[in-house]
């Protein structure tokens, strides 16, 4: 769908919280009002918008004012689930949205008007909140994205106990297609989370009004049943005084879930042998919207190696127990207050992120006669290079200049791509070694594809496969001028790429590179990129740069080219290369990048 290694994709949504789900489920039989006639003669699930509670209390910091409105209203989905699928051909071909209506064995798709869903994000000014104050003023009024696959829970007990849909909606730029669904039953929050900027509200109590917009209700035959949610607003400061148990620890709840992936620290002051290591000085990271302790609104799980951190769920729970472990204060979290290098990828913690479950590699190395056997096989494919930026070397390289980008390679499967890797006592490396599987996920075969190698950086501490990628910039004439010396990868799942591809796994493990890339002392490591999801290495990342410092201005293309050596087998070779244009401009010291867009997808 960390450094890479912080960025583990935890996003997900992925726990339904208890606390919601007890809390919606007793408001949705009071709030939801059976739907008028013209309502009622809409084909598709029976859709309520409810508030899970009457009173919502808010935070805003002193040090950082703004307030994030999640107000926790849902949308509940009866008689069926909301679902959607969301499709682009190409680059070159424009969003498009389709609702999938199921009705026993007959499936219905009723396609959405056309420029309504331009990206896959959601749907867009879905939600309307307008706030008053005590006098009645109206104070702010404004849309909201509305991603179905957000943090969820049942509405009722007889509800499926697992939604089938992902935990996210995507944020790459060069997503390609996705699914969103409500399951039947359940409900989901409107609060746009990652996606909604905070806004300005002074100390005091307040009225939201909370409504579907009037041409998404006439869409889906919503009800006219706006909700009425009583806001307090909080000041709060970091520095809280003796005693109040909401000063230093808060702050650390509200870093993790407000400030954005502190974790992409360790990866710029990791040193790389190589200048190319200097990417992190590059432009940051987006920073990542905050999201309540039990709603877990965000965009993605991308928290590892892509560019989007989502607003986690919850503080990550090793760190929870950290803080509960200690005293709130200097004592517990450092002078400074919350320290980066307290976050990050290492056994059962990554930054921000859920705590993924770890596929096992076989118990033992392979024995018998190698053998790549006819069956589905993955395909791997490169996105575009976004994110892309320059940089100078600072004071740790005076004098150089670096062109910092961003890269994913995906699986179109349909078979998952799993690479197990296995160490001879006192080898440095390991020996790698790929899988296939038959239809019925039975082991049929294998065959050797290099090696593993541990990565002893800060922000890495992990194992990497090798030949996994290779990044080159080409001159104007497509012909290499520079290659970049990183080529060793922790395999994750951090992106949903296509989760409308054949064998697309909607819910893949190893999304947290602490469980997917192992341990300095591992004897063995599984490495898994499933079926629709796809692993991005971030600008900030060493290796994710090429020295620039004396090549002339003009135009470039940066490539990303998968399985360079064609050591993985996979179906399809031939399109493994992606290239995204850039010209250089500037002075040495002061270079420039301009990032044309890449037929429709405008995103640098």
């Amino acid at each position: 769908m960390m450094t890479r290694s912080q960025q583990s994709r935890t996003s997900r949504l992925t726990r339904p919280s208890v606390a919601i789900a007890a809390a919606v489920a007793v408001t949705a039989g009071v709030v939801a009002a059976a739907p008028d006639a013209k309502t009622a003669a809409v084909a598709g699930p029976k859709l309520s918008l409810i508030a899970a509670s009457k009173s919502v209390t808010l935070d805003s910091w002193k040090e950082e004012p703004g307030v994030y409105l999640d107000l926790g209203t849902y949308l509940t989905s009866e008689k069926g689930a909301f679902e959607f699928k969301v499709t682009r051909k190409s680059y070159k071909d424009p969003v498009v949205a389709s609702q999938i209506i199921r009705n026993g064995k007959k499936t219905t798709t009723k396609a959405l008007p056309a420029g309504l869903v331009k990206d896959f994000s959601g749907l867009p000014g879905f939600m309307e909140v307008n706030v008053v104050d005590a006098a009645g003023k109206s104070v702010l009024k404004k849309t909201e994205s509305f991603c179905p696959n957000n943090a969820s829970g049942r509405v009722r007990p007889d509800a499926p106990a697992q939604s089938k849909y992902p935990q996210s909606c995507p944020v790459n730029p060069f997503t390609l297609g996705s699914v969103w669904g409500v399951e039947n039953g359940w409900a989901a929050n409107t609060y746009a989370g990652y996606y909604s900027a905070p806004v300005q509200l002074a100390a005091g109590t307040y009225t939201a009004k909370v409504s579907v917009t009037k041409k998404y209700r006439d869409l889906f035959g919503i009800a006219n049943k706006p909700q009425s949610v009583k806001l307090t607003v909080r000041e709060r400061s970091w520095e809280a005084p003796e005693g109040d148990s909401g000063g230093a620890a808060a702050k650390v709840a509200s870093s993790s879930l407000h400030s954005g992936h502190a974790g992409h620290a360790g990866h710029q002051a990791a040193a790389d042998p190589a200048p190319s290591g200097h990417a992190g000085h590059g432009a940051p990271a987006r920073t990542d919207a905050p999201a309540s302790a039990t709603t877990g609104a965000g965009a993605t799980f991308n928290v590892g190696h892509g560019p989007y951190p989502p607003a986690p769920p919850a503080l990550p729970w090793a760190l929870k127990k950290q803080a509960a472990e200690k005293q709130a204060g200097k004592d517990a979290f450092g002078a400074q207050g919350f320290s980066a290098a307290r976050v990050g990828d290492r056994a059962g913690q990554t930054d921000g992120s859920r705590q993924a479950p770890g596929a096992q590699p076989n118990a033992k190395r392979p024995t018998g006669k190698a053998a790549v056997p006819n069956v589905p096989k993955p395909d791997l494919r490169s996105l575009p290079a976004y994110g892309i930026t320059v940089s100078d070397g600072y004071e740790d390289v005076p004098g150089k200049d670096y062109l910092a980008f961003s890269a994913n390679v995906w699986n179109a499967g349909p078979a998952k791509l799993v690479v197990d890797g296995f160490r001879s006592p006192g080898a440095e490396l390991m020996d790698a070694y790929q899988y296939f599987y038959d239809a019925k996920g039975k082991q049929v075969g294998y065959t050797p594809t290099g090696t593993m190698e541990w990565d002893p950086r800060p922000g890495h501490e992990h194992w990497h496969f090798t030949d996994f990628a290779s990044y080159r910039l080409l001159k104007a004439d497509k012909k290499e001028t520079v290659r970049s010396g990183k080529e060793a990868f922790c395999l994750a799942n951090t992106d949903a790429v296509d989760y409308t591809v054949k064998n697309a796994n909607w819910h893949p493990s190893n999304t947290d590179l602490s469980t997917a890339c192992g341990q300095e002392n591992s004897i063995s490591v599984r490495e898994v990129l499933d079926v629709g999801s796809g692993d991005t290495y971030t600008q900030d990342l060493p290796g994710q740069s090429f020295d620039i410092t004396n090549l002339p201005n003009g135009t470039y293309y940066i490539q990303v080219l998968a399985n360079p050596e064609n050591r993985l087998k996979e179906t399809n070779h031939k399109n493994n290369s992606a290239l995204r244009k850039v010209v250089l401009g500037g002075k040495k010291g002061a270079r420039t990048v301009k990032v044309p867009a890449h037929h429709l997808v405008n995103a640098n």
